[in-house]
């Protein structure tokens, strides 16, 4: 081959050369631009870490943060692609418009095949710790979530127990200024919750007597009204038996008598508390006697019957119930004296004594 040939197709390769050069300044593969793009994001965050939690390319929630490192990862190996198609080709050219060829052999094809294996076992391993990486992301993610919850419902809590706080040394300061010294201390209030305790033992004891005594009146006002009913019907009685004689007998004086007489009887009844006299039969009397003991409001119930010898004024025999002390001696005494005004004063003194 003459010189100018070999010039003619050297000039022609040169002028390939020149133009995938141009082709490759006009394809705008921002390769520099992104590295400088990364870089200064990547120098922002580690200045900042709080950009992440403020939304800084949306990696606040970790599915974006998923989908976004996948966009990236795959517009990485495009990159790379276009990369390694682009140096293989700038490779290429120069290989073929270099003017000595270089010197390829097996050897070196084993070096390099030996040298891509290494590195193809240091990226599957950098790939593997990635996806663990990515695998503990998962699964640390909720357990982060629900202790980021927690935590913010213990702010809240915190917060809320604060406010109490607050409000309860308000409430506490109002009632300080309400109520000045000297204030009521929990001893004395204790002393003074025992004395009401007392006081209100005493009070029912008091109540419990005072409806005892409501209780005993009701039965004495019921004991009334039956006495005043038969002292009622004993008048109407008696009027009748006064009109009878009132017919029968003509002297105005009987009638004046017998009041007087009716009037006496009564009173000495009520002097002496003599409720009921009757004659069992021609020697025996029972007499009811009602008795108020000294110091105290209930009456008591004294009966005494008499005996005396039959067709005589003898006493010879009294029983007496309703007391508490035995005095036979004092009913023997009286049945040989054959005193039984004296017996009957006896008995009703004993009674009124409490005896």
């Amino acid at each position: 081959m003459s010189p100018g040939a070999m010039d003619i197709d050297s000039s022609g390769k040169l002028e390939v050369a020149r133009a995938l050069q141009a082709k490759l300044d006009e394809a705008k593969l921002h390769i520099v631009e992104d590295q400088n793009r990364f870089d200064t994001l990547q120098s922002a965050l580690a200045k900042d870490p709080g950009l992440i939690s403020e939304g800084v390319a949306g990696t606040t929630d970790p599915a974006i943060v998923a989908a976004e490192v996948a966009s990236q990862i795959a517009y990485l190996r495009n990159l790379k692609f276009n990369y390694l198609q682009q140096k293989a080709k700038d490779q290429y050219v120069k290989t073929i418009v270099s003017d000595e060829a270089p010197n390829i052999n097996a050897e070196d094809n084993e070096l390099l095949r030996i040298e891509n294996e290494k590195k193809k076992e240091i990226l599957s391993a950098a790939k593997a710790r990635l996806a663990e990486k990515y695998s503990d992301v998962r699964t640390l993610a909720p357990l982060v979530e629900q202790d980021y919850n927690k935590a913010r419902s213990l702010t809240q809590e915190a917060a809320q127990l604060a406010s109490k706080i607050l409000d309860a040394r308000l409430t506490l300061t109002r009632l300080r200024q309400a109520h000045p010294h000297p204030r009521l201390t929990i001893p004395a209030a204790n002393a003074q919750l025992d004395a009401q305790v007392a006081e209100m033992q005493e009070l029912d004891d008091e109540l419990q007597q005072v409806n005892a005594q409501v209780e005993e009146v009701k039965e004495r006002v019921k004991a009334g009204a039956r006495e005043v009913e038969r002292l009622r019907v004993e008048r109407a009685d008696l009027e009748k038996t006064v009109k009878v004689g009132q017919d029968e007998i003509q002297d105005g004086r009987v009638v004046g008598l017998y009041d007087w007489y009716t009037a006496s009887l009564a009173f000495y009844r009520a002097l002496v508390s003599l409720e009921t006299s009757h004659s069992e039969s021609e020697n025996e009397l029972h007499l009811s006697y009602a008795i108020t003991p000294r110091g105290s409001s209930k009456r008591k119930e004294i009966f005494i019957k008499l005996l005396f010898v039959p067709n005589s004024r003898q006493l010879a025999d009294a029983e007496v119930t309703g007391l508490v002390e035995d005095i036979g001696d004092v009913v023997g005494a009286h049945v040989q004296a054959n005193d039984v005004p004296g017996l009957i004063a006896a008995v009703l003194a004993r009674a009124r004594a409490g005896a």
